[in-house]
This record gives C-alpha cells, structure tokens and sequence, in this order.
C-alpha cells in the first residue's frame, strides 16, 4: 500500500520524471487486509489494486528484493542488479515474527502475503486443527476465518491475556468470551516450547494435536539490507525518518511499516503497522518529493497522523483510534459484556484515543475530536447515549 500510494500521489502532484516501483514478490500490487478474510477463505483469487500503472506511467520492477544501498551511486542493489535513483522512498513494510527452529517445517505458516493465503487456503477446506501461536490481531482475525471454515482452532498467548501490549488487561479480559462464542479454544499464560510432527508442546508439557500452526506473534520493520548503508535505524529496526517523512541520507525518504516519525501530537515516536498509516503517509512523502527537487526552501508537509485501525473478528467490527499512554484516565461507554460498546482516554481534559466495538459512530466523532485537540466533559462521556460530540466543551 505504501510504495503504491506514493507512486499514484507523485503523479497526482505533477511528478513528470520516470517513476519505478519495486517489490520482491511476483504478483501484482495488492491490498493485504482482504488476505485474513476473502482470500483466505477462497471468496476471491486475489485482492490486486484497481490500479492502471501503464496509464500512470509507473514501471512495475517485480520479482525483485532489494539487498542493499548505496547512496553515494544513487544505487540500489537487487537479486536482478543495481537500480539507479535520483530520489528513493524505502517503504518495504514488515516481515512476520517467526517460532525459532520452525522455518523449515512444512506445517508451520505465517499469514503476510498472498502466497501465504494461498498456501493455508487448502488447509481451511479441508477443516483442518490449527493451533495459533498468538492472541493479537492477527492471531484473533486468522482464528475468525477458520472457525467460518469449520475449523477446529486453539489459540495459545504466552502472555497472560489477549491482545497483551496493546489494550489493558480490564478490556482484553472480556474477549476472553469471544473466543469461546466463536468455538475457539484460548489458553494464555503458557509459551509454546517445540513444534513437532502433528502438533505443538507446551511449556507446560501439554501436546496439541494440529494439522497446521499459524504463528501471529508480531512483526519487524523490514530493514535489515538497510545496514552500512547510512540510512539510520532505530532500536526497533524501524528506518529513523524525521516530520516530513525523510531519512538521514538526502535524497531517501520512508514510509509505511518500515519507518518511525515524531510526533508532535503525542510527544514521541511512532512506529504504526496499520492500513491507514500506509494510506496516509505517502501524500506528505510526494509533496516533499516534490518540493525538495524544486529546490523550495520552505520545510515542507509535516506528518502527525491520529493513528488509525481496524480488525474483524469474532463478528465484531473493532475500530481504534488515537495513541493512548499510561497514565491516561480510562471511560466506559457501555457494557463490555454487551454486542457494542467503546471505552475512551483522557488527559487532561482532552481525548487521546477511542477503542470502538460495533461503534462506529463513536469512532467517526472521535476522529474530529482528537484531531482538533478538544475538550470534553467526562461525565457525558460516560453515558454511551450521549453523542460523543456533544462531550465536546
């Protein structure tokens, strides 16, 4: 999504000069969400962008993975030989976390790329037993699909909830019940230890019997052939670009799952692998493209998003909205036992984020709050028939 906004933005703003996009897979460019959901479930082939690169005058260089950087060439290295640039923008997106010692064997799959639908498609039609490693989004969307398929599925999560890391434990708790709902079976606060022949080991001892294992443990920030190049990284990995989405190397800019931006709005850096970050980013990447081969002196577009995502599962259509931190106060909008209900932060006066479940209301009128920096009332807050904009102080 990244790579290809940028290439369709470039030419929305006049971009006239050659325009190459380059993706080590052989496929046309596609949108992955459909992948945990359409394509897994063999609704549809593929999920390819609707997009005329020909008429756009945008060369597809695919089959072709990037190995290195040379920035004083101008060059980039691929498996098929150097590429030549005058500008580059990195957006090589994430690479799926993997169980040490399972890449070779033939039963264990990620869920990131076409090909990997692909793969764990027949398994689905045959209701296979799927052990999932992983109770975060990923994880919870896979599970949906294969209990839709007629799948018998356990989730395991070493952590001691679902979704540990990105909710609080006072909110995931009562997704416990969605899985049960669902027919999957949730063990969490138990590591997996080995992956064998038919099934995996506990750390426990416990063996789960399955066909396949769908590890959903996280993902990196596909950087690694980015070392020695000069193009700075982050501890996490993630490429350090600045406000206006540029590298430390002149001429290089990034965006998408692969890189970090400050914040202003939140006062840190952000690292997003979401849909809408990749949607969003590639604007501010053309403009200052743009403006910088012109030669403007001005600083350029700025990016400070209100981070933005979506997840399917279980029935429930799960909407987050904003970057919460510790510290910030917490509102119910609602019965988290019921069908809908939103849970909302607050500093200072102020709302930060907005978790919406069957809510998208709620999500739509925090967007414009957050994003004009509004002050609320918490006590109309907390009544879920209050319309959240008229919180508003």
């Amino acid at each position: 999504m990244a790579g290809v906004q940028t290439a369709v933005q470039l030419r929305e703003r006049g971009w006239t000069g050659p325009v190459t996009l380059v993706g080590a897979e052989p496929h046309q460019p596609y949108d992955r969400p459909p992948l945990s959901k359409a394509v897994l479930l063999g609704r549809t082939e593929g999920s390819a962008f609707d997009i005329d690169f020909g008429a756009l005058d945008v060369e597809l260089a695919l089959g072709r993975g990037v190995t290195g950087l040379r920035p004083d060439a101008r060059e980039v290295d691929t498996d098929a030989g150097p590429l030549a640039y005058d500008r580059l923008v990195l957006a090589t997106g994430a690479d799926p976390v993997t169980l040490p010692g399972t890449a070779t064997l033939p039963d264990v799959y990620v869920l990131r790329t076409l090909d990997d639908a692909v793969r764990l498609r027949p398994v689905l039609e045959k209701r296979g037993a799927f052990v999932v490693v992983g109770a975060g989004w990923i994880g919870a969307e896979f599970a949906t699909a294969a209990r839709e398929a007629g799948c018998e599925v356990t989730v395991v999560e070493a952590a001691d909830r679902p979704l540990p890391g990105a909710l609080p434990a006072e909110l995931t708790e009562s997704m416990r019940a969605w899985y049960e709902q669902s027919g999957a079976g949730l063990r969490t606060g138990v590591a997996v230890a080995s992956v064998e022949p038919g099934g995996v080991v506990l750390a426990d001892g416990t063996r789960l019997a399955a066909d396949a294992v769908v590890v959903g443990i996280g993902a990196r920030p596909a950087t690694g052939w980015l070392r020695g190049s000069g193009v700075e990284l982050c501890a996490d990995g993630s490429v350090r670009a600045d406000a206006g989405l540029r590298t430390t190397v002149p001429g290089v800019y990034a965006v998408g799952d692969c890189a970090s931006f400050p914040s202003a709005r939140y006062g840190r850096r952000l690292l997003v692998h979401h849909w809408d970050n990749a949607m969003q980013g590639p604007a501010v990447v053309a403009a200052n493209v743009a403006a910088d081969a012109a030669g403007d002196a001005v600083e350029g577009q700025l990016y400070d998003p209100v981070p933005y995502f979506w997840s399917e599962q279980f029935g429930r259509f799960v909407q987050y909205i904003g970057q919460h931190s510790e510290g910030d106060t917490l509102v119910r909008r609602g019965d988290l036992g019921e069908a809908a209900w939103s849970v909302c932060w607050l500093r200072d006066g102020r709302l930060t984020a907005l978790l919406a479940v069957g809510r998208p209301r709620d999500l739509a009128q925090a967007r414009r709050l957050i994003g004009k920096d509004t002050p609320v009332d918490p006590a109309l807050l907390a009544d879920p028939e209050t319309p959240l904009k008229s919180t508003a102080l």
